[in-house]
Parts: C-alpha cells; sequence; structure tokens
C-alpha cells in the first residue's frame, strides 16, 4: 500500500532516442504515470485483500555478492540501492519483494537485503511519516526446516530484520523436499496471528499451487500469489498449466526475472555479455538467436517512445493478473521501470511479440519449479 502523501520529485517518463541510443530526459512527474494514477490503478493480489501497485519492485540484488554486483557489494552500491528505493517510492511504486536468503550472511561481505529494505523504508518516513509500504519476504524451505513453527520463527526473523511489526505479504521461497503441509499450516497460522496481511507461494507448479490453494481454503485463508521466472523469452508459466491456474483460482502471478535478468533490454549483445553468472547463461549463441525479437521490440517502443525495457514489461502486464517485480540496482532503472505503466501493446503486437519468441529456445529456469 502507500501513502497518501508523495513527493514530487521528477520521474522518468520519456526515452528519446538518437543515433540508436535512448536517452533520458528529465520531465515533470505530471508527464509520467502520475503517483495518484499509480493509487488508483493498484490490484488486489488474489482473494486478499492487500492492494499493490501493478508494478513491484525485486530487491533480489540489493546487499547481494554472490550472483549480483560482480560479486562485490560496497557503498556506492549501497547508495544506489537507496536511490532506486527513493526514486520507486517519489514515483508510486510502492511494493517491494525481498526474501531472507537475498544478501545471505553465508557470502563474506554480504548484506540481507530486508536489512536494507527495512533500513531505506525507515528514513524515508522520517520525512514522509504516512508513507505506506508495501513488503513482499519469503521463507527458505531449506531441509532441515520442519513444521509450521519453522515457519513463523523464520517470519518473526525476518520482521525483526526489517524493523516492522508485521509485513504485507510472506511467500514460501520454493516447495520443500518434504514437509509442505506444516509450511502452509504455518501461512496460515502467520495470517490468524496478524503477522502478515497475504500469503503466497513461490515457484510452485500447477498440482502443487492447487494442493496449497485448497489447504488454505480449509481454514478460509486465500493464497494470494504464485511468484515464478515469467517474461516474453520464459514462458513456461503459460506452457506447464500454471498461469492457467492463477487465472482459474482467482492468484495473481508475480513474476520475477520479467526482462529476464536484463537479457531483454538490449544492452546485453555477443561481445558484450552480462557480468557474473548471468554469462553463461545469456551465452554469446543466445543472444545471437536473441536479435531480431530485440529489433522488434526496439522498433514497436519507438511508435510509443519506449525504451526496450518498457515494452517487454507492458507485454507482462497485459497479460492480465500478473504483477512483474523487476529488479532496480539504481534511480534511472527504477524511472524506467515507471514507464511501462500507463500504456498499452495492442493485441497485434502482444501476439507478434511471442509468436517471435516461440522461435527462441527458453534458458534453463530454476530447478524447483520441476519439484
Amino acid at each position: 500500500m502507500m501513502a497518501t502523501h508523495i513527493s514530487s520529485g521528477a520521474c522518468l517518463s520519456v526515452f528519446c532516442q538518437r543515433k540508436g541510443i535512448y536517452r533520458v530526459r528529465a520531465v515533470a512527474s505530471e508527464s509520467a504515470p502520475a503517483a495518484s494514477k499509480i493509487e488508483e490503478e493498484k490490484v488486489k493480489l488474489g482473494g486478499s485483500d492487500l492492494r499493490v501497485t501493478r508494478l513491484g519492485i525485486g530487491a533480489w540484488s540489493w546487499g547481494d555478492n554472490s550472483y549480483w554486483n560482480n560479486f562485490e557489494w560496497d557503498d556506492r552500491k549501497m547508495k544506489d540501492a537507496k536511490s532506486a528505493f527513493e526514486t520507486s517510492v517519489d514515483c508510486g511504486i510502492t511494493f517491494f519483494d525481498t526474501a531472507e536468503v537475498y544478501g545471505s550472511r553465508l557470502s563474506l561481505g554480504a548484506v540481507k537485503s530486508e536489512t536494507l529494505l527495512g533500513r531505506f523504508i525507515k528514513e524515508r518516513k522520517e520525512t514522509d511519516p504516512e508513507l505506506e509500504v508495501a513488503i513482499a519476504t519469503k521463507f527458505a524451505a531449506l531441509p532441515w526446516r520442519l513444521g509450521r513453527q519453522s515457519v513463523l520463527t523464520a517470519l518473526k526473523d525476518s520482521i525483526c530484520h526489517l524493523g516492522v511489526s508485521s509485513v504485507e505479504l510472506y511467500q514460501l521461497h520454493w516447495p520443500g523436499i518434504w514437509g509442505n503441509e506444516g509450511y502452509l499450516d504455518g501461512l496460515g497460522d502467520a495470517v490468524e496471528q496478524g503477522l502478515v496481511k497475504a500469503v503466497g507461494v513461490s515457484n510452485y507448479s500447477e498440482s502443487r499451487l492447487r494442493d496449497a490453494y485448497e489447504r488454505l481454503k480449509k481454514r478460509g485463508i486465500p493464497l494470494a500469489s504464485n511468484q515464478v521466472n515469467y517474461s516474453l523469452i520464459y514462458r513456461a508459466p503459460e506452457e506447464n498449466g500454471v498461469k492457467a491456474a492463477c487465472d482459474e483460482l482467482g492468484i495473481t502471478l508475480i513474476a520475477y526475472s520479467p526482462i529476464a535478468q536484463g537479457a531483454l533490454t538490449g544492452k546485453y549483445t555477443p561481445e558484450n555479455l552480462p557480468t557474473g553468472p548471468r554469462s553463461r547463461i545469456y551465452t554469446p549463441e543466445f543472444l545471437i538467436k536473441l536479435q531480431p525479437l530485440l529489433n522488434r521490440i526496439k522498433e514497436i517502443g519507438e511508435n510509443y517512445n519506449k525504451t526496450p525495457t518498457q515494452v517487454a514489461l507492458n507485454w507482462l502486464i497485459a497479460q492480465e493478473n500478473v504483477v512483474p517485480i523487476p529488479g532496480a540496482k539504481t534511480a534511472e532503472q527504477a524511472k524506467e521501470f515507471v514507464g511501462a505503466l500507463g500504456w498499452r501493446l495492442t493485441s497485434e503486437e502482444i501476439n507478434e511479440l511471442r509468436s517471435m519468441a516461440l522461435e527462441i529456445q527458453p534458458v534453463i529456469g530454476f530447478p524447483a519449479e520441476k519439484l
């Protein structure tokens, strides 16, 4: 949820193209989707009473030095992450997703993402006390965690790291090897104890999703969401029944990696690969095959004065019942994401992009999706 008082700081709304390079043009926030408009267009998560912005921000990279940030976390990256948070709020985006394993303390030098998000919220509230942020975090289904109490214990630890009294959405990060019934019971307990407003799952297959829905339903608790890997070039949720099940049961699909970890932004080429482990996923061979789709995304974007990133996010939003949560490491990225709202691709463009994407062999997803 969001505060009634939002800073009127400038938001990105227009990208100009000159000699094939997108350049930011600073404009007043009135030219972007207004914060008040974003507030009005909030959506309910599934059958819960929780309403969130149509696009959220993923905080996976905040504090991390094992997958993101070139294996290091420093003060400059800290300032960038805070700027990403501040800019998101300035522009009306107040839904943030984190997890207890992001910025794991097992990695030397890492800082917990939950701790950073909590700090950013606290500092912002010093000048904007009416601000309301919808926090989503996740429980790690580690093999040694057994029973419903393990969920409650982990949730209370997350609440402590975040520096809040409750969170808006608590999710099971992936299905456990065993003990999933206990985990779901723990989610229900968390709702009844007032520790969370809504509960969800992540990386759940269609069958597991239906089982979770039914188990919580018996207690009168709606399963609000299923967070899965979903983008124009990774459409497994459409192919494995997850998207259809979400639509049927009234469960919101939260899309992580909605711009394919940067592959759909157009910034990477066979000569300019992503850094870190991503270079082993988005290889030169893959990026060569991706180029025709990227070219068409760019062409479509030019018709709307939008960037490839904004087109890719808008494509997801157009699928309905989908809330993408791209990761923002900088203020510039956060500003760009806001530009995915307030307009819509045509049905012909949506279908054309899907058709072109069908020609591309998808990358391997998170193995837990198949558990």
